[in-house]
């Protein structure tokens, strides 16, 4: 079950609305037992949200294909509309904004374009 729950976050990560509520009445099982699936890995099901939305965030940041797309785009394209709720999540997670991490990604590519 836990598998097939992952993999609907997954698929269902841009959608705003996604909760443990609608996670848990898709796959037709009670919120108390979505919890208890979650606690086996030490997480809870809005933390294993958050966390996939910002990787798929930091994937798409480090993209050199995706920089024409605006830091506050990619954050509303993964579920995360918020600008500023976006930039403080991500910074707390992986120790800087995401512009700066975009910037220190893209950057030896830029370099390593000029240079080669």
């Amino acid at each position: 079950m836990l598998v097939r729950v992952h993999a609907f976050i997954d698929a269902n990560l841009a959608d705003t609305a996604l909760t443990p509520g609608l996670v848990a009445a898709t796959h037709h099982i009670s919120l108390r037992y979505l919890h208890r699936l979650f606690e086996t890995g030490d997480t809870t099901v809005a933390a294993w949200i958050r966390h996939r939305r910002l990787e798929k965030c930091r994937q798409d940041l480090a993209d050199p294909v995706l920089h024409a797309i605006s830091v506050s785009a990619i954050g509303a394209r993964w579920g995360l509309p918020d600008s500023a709720h976006f930039s403080r999540l991500f910074h707390r997670t992986y120790g800087l904004p995401p512009v700066e991490y975009r910037r220190s990604c893209l950057l030896p590519a830029a370099a390593a374009g000029v240079h080669g």
